[in-house]
C-alpha cells in the first residue's frame, strides 16, 4: 500500500509541493519513503523536477500515483 503523492511545503498563498512516495495511511504532509522531486506550479519555465531513476524504480514496484502525480507524469515525463 504506497502511492506516490504530492506534499505541500510552501508558504501561504505560494504553493510548493515535493512529489514523494509514502504510505497510503500517513497524513499529507507526514512521514515519507523517498522525495522523487519537486512540484511548482508557480514556475514558469520548468514547473517540475524529477529523479527519473527513482521514478521508474517505483513504478516497476507497487506504487500507484496519485491522480494529480498521474497527470504531472503524463504531461511532463511521459512515463504512464
Amino acid at each position: 500500500m504506497v502511492a506516490m503523492r504530492l506534499s505541500r511545503v510552501g508558504k501561504k498563498q505560494r504553493p510548493f509541493y515535493r512529489i514523494i512516495v509514502a504510505d497510503k495511511r500517513t497524513p499529507r504532509d507526514g512521514r515519507y519513503l523517498e522525495n522523487l522531486g519537486t512540484f511548482d506550479p508557480r514556475g514558469n519555465e520548468n514547473p517540475v523536477r524529477w529523479k527519473a531513476e527513482r521514478i521508474r524504480y517505483w513504478l516497476e514496484k507497487v506504487a500507484e500515483p496519485s491522480l494529480i502525480v498521474k497527470n504531472l507524469l503524463k504531461k511532463y515525463y511521459k512515463a504512464v
